[in-house]
């Protein structure tokens, strides 16, 4: 065989070789290739993902009417909260949230870990060069001996390729890809719980500003009451235990309405600091009073599986757990391997593609394990105690969903019914203000009946305003437990008019 005829050999192995890590490239290791490759693909050892039987009951505990497809989870958020304010404060939370931030970098990270698994499902193509320059030193006793000098220059190109035949490679790609799913759901499940979690703390801040409003109220009133007792004691027409009781009454609603000021400014830098912000104040226009609750379908129990994020993540736990143990069983197999190489030598670096010096070979081997002190067994074992443990998760998540669904539900009813009773017993402690008024404008009854009913007046009024926050907070609290805004896209969680 000339030079010329190897050369031209090597030369269409090398694009060979380049052909085929073209093809394969085109297969993007985040998703699983389609056609021939995708059969190729499927010839692998290691058990194929099969979801684990689950049978979920028909209905939720405590739901009231049958199921039906539509679910609070269907709506965007900016639907279930309609509140101007609220809906600014979430769309800046879901851009400058660094915890949300951090997620998609996460997301971003995985992505880049699967293409570190696919690589060796490829060719690797590389090069090398040298270049030297060497003086020869011939003994003085050689006559006319002269000590020349000579330059040698090297290029070469080299080809390495592990056949997957056992699907090592492969299972370990599914394994990343599985891993970059999981991510994505995670980041769903930060954008689900941050859109909650400001939610729930602006309408808790909304009940602060109402119980704030319902104790300046009560240190007016207990102020004109001690100002009132105070002109009948120095009047004489009446004992110091009134002034004394007066006087402990608004001392302690002023106490009340510096706690309240201190939450309200907590809470209201708690919630800076989701929207990415430095501690400020929190815009809000329309009081706990003026919002209303949307109605609240929960959907098929089946749906559930579908829509929750924790969920998603965990059955993705699952199917990388499983291609884990796919890659332990291929460990057991020898791996199979080629190699090529082709370069060329000569003394003129201009003339290095022409030398007829070249240099080439092609090389095939297989290596496997024959004793291994147990590490491929144990590692085996434990992979598919991952799977094990990863099952044992997912089905205690499921449960712990439909518990969370359930405790919501239990409180939207129990809700409804306490709010009617505290709505009642808060009209009735007003009338009884009204009547001790009029008692003792007509002198019937001492002042002392008007403090008392007031007295049960205002914590009545706080523990109402507390319940109709928790009613809030239960809707909230539903949409999350349902999955809420599962059908939004990544770009879809921002409305048009927000942005």
């Amino acid at each position: 065989m000339t030079t010329r005829t190897r050369r031209q050999l090597m030369t269409c192995i090398l694009l060979a070789l380049l052909v085929v890590a073209i093809g394969l490239t085109g297969c993007a290791p985040t998703a699983e290739p389609q056609g021939f490759w995708g059969k190729v693909w499927s010839l692998e050892v290691g058990p194929d993902y099969r979801a684990p039987e689950l049978r979920p009951p028909e209905t939720f505990r405590s739901q009231v009417g049958p199921s039906e497809a539509a679910s609070l989870a269907d709506l965007p958020w900016w639907r279930v909260f309609d509140d101007e304010s609220l809906k600014r404060l979430i769309a800046t939370a879901l851009v400058h949230n660094y915890n949300l931030q951090a997620a998609v970098a996460r997301v971003d990270e995985a992505r880049a870990w699967v293409w570190v698994a696919a690589s060796p499902l490829y060719p690797h193509i590389g090069y090398e060069g040298q270049a030297s320059r060497e003086k020869v030193f011939f003994p003085a006793r050689l006559e006319n001996a002269e000590n020349p000098t000579f330059n040698s220059f090297a290029g070469l190109f080299n080809v390495v390729w592990e056949l997957d035949v056992w699907g090592r490679i492969r299972r370990s790609t599914e394994a990343a890809r599985a891993n970059l799913f999981a991510q994505e759901y995670v980041r769903r499940g930060v954008i689900l719980t941050l859109v909650s979690d400001v939610a729930a703390g602006y309408f808790r801040l909304l009940e602060l500003d109402r119980e704030l409003a319902i104790a300046e109220e009560s240190s007016r009133t207990y102020k004109k009451t001690l100002e009132l007792f105070t002109q009948r004691f120095e009047a004489g027409k009446d004992s110091r235990l009134p002034v004394v009781r007066a006087q402990a009454a608004y001392d302690s609603s002023i106490a009340t309405i510096a706690s309240l000021k201190r939450a309200i400014a907590q809470e209201e830098n708690v919630l800076s600091v989701l929207s990415g912000a430095y501690p400020e104040e929190i815009e809000r226009k329309t009081p706990l009073s003026g919002h209303a609750a949307p109605p609240v379908p929960v959907g098929l129990t089946s749906a559930l599986m579908q829509r929750r994020p924790d969920l998603l993540e965990a059955e993705q736990t699952m199917m990388r757990a499983n291609a884990q143990v796919g890659v332990a069983m291929a460990d057991f197999f020898p791996r199979i391997g080629l190699s090529a190489l082709y370069g060329g030598q000569t003394q003129n670096i201009d003339q290095i593609l022409n030398s007829d010096f070249s240099i080439w070979s092609i090389f095939g081997g297989i290596a496997g394990p024959i004793f291994q002190g147990g590490q491929l067994l144990g590692t085996y074992y434990a992979q598919q105690a991952f799977w094990d443990d990863s099952v044992a998760q997912y089905k205690q998540k499921v449960l712990v969903a439909f518990q969370e669904v359930s405790d919501t539900l239990i409180a939207q009813k129990t809700l409804a019914a306490q709010r009617a009773a505290q709505e009642s017993q808060v009209a009735a402690l007003k009338e009884a203000v009204s009547l001790a008024l009029l008692r003792y404008d007509v002198g019937r009854a001492s002042y002392f009946e008007v403090l008392e009913a007031e007295m049960l007046l205002f914590p009545a009024e706080d523990a109402l305003a507390q319940t109709e926050r928790d009613q809030f907070l239960a809707v909230i609290d539903l949409y999350k437990a349902l999955g809420g805004g599962w059908r939004l896209g990544d770009a879809e969680w921002i409305p048009s008019t927000q942005r």
